[in-house]
């Protein structure tokens, strides 16, 4: 059975996440339910990043076998005829059969939007969190840095996650202001990113080092306050859990051999 790697882009605000669920529409769901005619069986579908209700992917990747060979082109034209608009198939490839997006993965990449203005534009609402009031940026990028390194992220995680092993490695955490730009009546607006990069990430991770930069942004805390919430391992030290819609899953990333298109 040929085993295939693909990379999906999708709009999740209408879906309740990557994973299938007792009830409402899944991407997993989805994709597994159009392979199904293609491939005249059911198909299990494997995620690299298992994103929650609300949230984005610009490079999700994913991993089925099938029981019939057909080109990665073609399969991919099969797909988006079946998938709604608001997922996309980017690209299919034959993967080696050991291949797994998930457990095979070495790097994910995520992106969080936060729309600081007074008014929150229209086009933004779905894709941003609204932060009201000025924010310090040079204060929270200091603080984002601080997150760099090998670190027990237990304050970062879901508050009744169960996870035991909550050590992680952050290669890089970035904050970066993208520009002024103007919402619909000419006033100032502010586009603030923040990216991140490690070897795996808690559920809720990203959003609660989100709510825990405006923190730091708003100068309620300040930067070296981030690791006394690393080292506190309490999710009640650190911030809040930043909204679903601004945060993107960006790319995963794997060996040479699956490199170029990860």
């Amino acid at each position: 059975m040929p085993n295939f790697k693909i990379v999906l882009s999708y709009d999740g605000t209408d879906f309740v996440g990557w994973q299938r669920q007792a009830s409402g529409t899944s991407i997993q769901g989805l994709v597994e339910d159009a392979l199904r005619p293609i491939g005249e069986h059911d198909v299990a579908v494997a995620g690299a990043g298992r994103t929650d209700a609300g949230v984005h992917a610009l490079g999700q990747v994913a991993t089925f076998s099938l029981k019939r060979t057909i080109a990665g082109d073609a399969l991919a034209r099969a797909l988006n005829s079946s998938l709604p608009l608001d997922v996309r198939v980017l690209s299919v490839e034959e993967a080696p059969a050991e291949f797994h997006a998930r457990f095979g993965a070495h790097t994910k990449t995520y992106r969080y939007r936060l729309w600081n203005s007074d008014v929150m534009s229209p086009f933004e609402r779905r894709y941003a969190w609204h932060v009201f009031g000025a924010l310090d940026v040079a204060a929270m990028a200091a603080a984002a840095r601080m997150l760099e390194g090998c670190h027990d992220f237990a304050a970062f995680q879901a508050s009744r996650s169960v996870i035991s092993k909550t050590e992680r490695e952050v290669y890089a955490s970035r904050i970066s202001l993208t520009g002024a730009a103007e919402d619909l009546q000419g006033q100032p607006s502010r586009l603030i990113v923040y990216e991140v990069s490690g070897n795996g990430f808690l559920r809720h991770m990203v959003r609660t080092i989100v709510g825990t930069l405006v923190e730091v942004g708003r100068g309620r805390q300040r930067p070296e306050w981030v690791a006394d919430v690393i080292g506190s391992r309490d999710r009640a030290r650190a911030g809040p859990t930043a909204p679903a819609a601004g945060l993107f899953l960006v790319r995963v990333e794997y060996g040479r051999a699956l490199a170029a298109d990860s």
